[in-house]
């Protein structure tokens, strides 16, 4: 998952909704360190985390290249002043606990959906040339409120590209599933768990999809440099069982199962079937093509490479050919620097 455009932030103005999440902190880190943006802007609510942030790099040299913006994508004109003179933005604003989103519906609504709305409505309205949107396996074939948000939102992303006027904005989606090392993660979880001596799992079935923190960067990165917009692309990632992650967190630890919680899947999709006639693989990735973008090229970028899959395709955490180990999930829990000892 290397980036195809080497100087895509060069000179370049980037607003990160969500900028002081799991993700948006990784990602702040990876574009310092690696290409020469104009500057940064870290859009979120939360005043602490944005004051830990900055304290982080207030002996750092690329201190000057952060801009904090104190603000809620429900505010579409904080949000709007905030992507003035803006290049490219990263949507990663969202609410994504399930039981939270089950519990509190409508907040999930005004965050996930109506955010969303003014994201594409900001974007479009300072003449923002990419924006790509941060998306869950969850919004395929939804079966809780997290998720059909997330689809309602990823819809809506997609097709902004039909009403951009004479503007340059191209809108994308990346959909991955869950992420080790982001605060959602059941990793932390787990770890907490083990020192209590007893860990919980909802069903000795579950299998969950698996990317780390710089993957899920690398892949947003990448994304965005072979966009022409309209695009949902989707990672080639591994699957595990959760019951075999809970033992290479804690080998000798008990297991409990307690049930599934409201919302929850035994399986996660990526692509179901249904959306099958409209993916493509693109050999480290796939993509679902806009079905109502009529000037959408489907061969722009894409030719060489670009094939379709066959005929009612799916894929999710337990059909997935490429399966973790016991051994092979610790040896990345100990590359993500998770210390959990024996």
């Amino acid at each position: 998952m290397k980036d195809l455009n080497k100087a895509i932030f060069d000179n370049q103005t980037i607003l990160v909704t969500g900028g002081t999440g799991s993700f948006g902190k990784a990602f702040i880190d990876y574009v310092l360190h690696t290409y020469k943006p104009e500057s940064i802007r870290i859009y979120s609510r939360d005043e602490l985390k944005q004051w830990q942030l900055k304290k982080r790099f207030s002996n750092s040299p690329y201190l000057n290249k952060l801009r904090f913006f104190l603000g809620d994508v429900r505010d579409k004109e904080r949000l709007t002043r905030a992507c003035y003179k803006t290049d490219v933005i990263i949507h990663a604003a969202a609410l994504k606990q399930v039981p939270a989103c089950e519990n509190d519906p409508i907040e999930a609504v005004k965050t996930n959906i109506g955010g969303a709305v003014n994201v594409i409505d900001a974007a479009l309205d300072n003449n923002v040339k990419k924006i790509v949107a941060l998306s869950t396996d969850k919004a395929s074939e939804p079966i809780n409120l997290y998720g059909a948000t997330k689809l309602c939102s990823d819809k809506l992303m997609i097709q902004a590209n039909s009403y951009r006027g004479d503007k340059d904005a191209q809108f994308s989606v990346v959909r991955y599933g869950n992420v080790m090392g982001s605060r959602g993660s059941v990793i932390p979880l787990f770890l907490k768990q083990k020192e209590a001596g007893e860990l919980t799992i909802t069903d000795l079935e579950m299998t969950r999809f698996w990317i780390t923190l710089p993957e899920a960067v690398q892949f947003v990165i990448s994304s965005l440099g072979m966009m022409q917009g309209g695009e949902l692309f989707i990672p080639k990632i591994p699957s595990m069982k959760i019951v075999n992650l809970a033992k290479a967190i804690a080998p000798k630890v008990k297991i409990t199962v307690v049930g599934l919680r409201p919302g929850e899947k035994i399986h996660e999709s990526l692509i179901s079937s249904s959306e099958s006639r409209f993916t493509s693989d693109l050999g480290d990735r796939y993509m679902l093509e806009p079905l109502y973008l009529p000037n959408w090229n489907q061969d722009f970028k894409y030719p060489s490479k670009k094939k379709k899959v066959v005929k009612n395709f799916s894929y999710t955490s337990h059909n997935n050919p490429d399966f973790l180990s016991i051994g092979q999930m610790r040896k990345i829990l100990k590359q993500c620097r998770y210390n959990f000892g024996e």
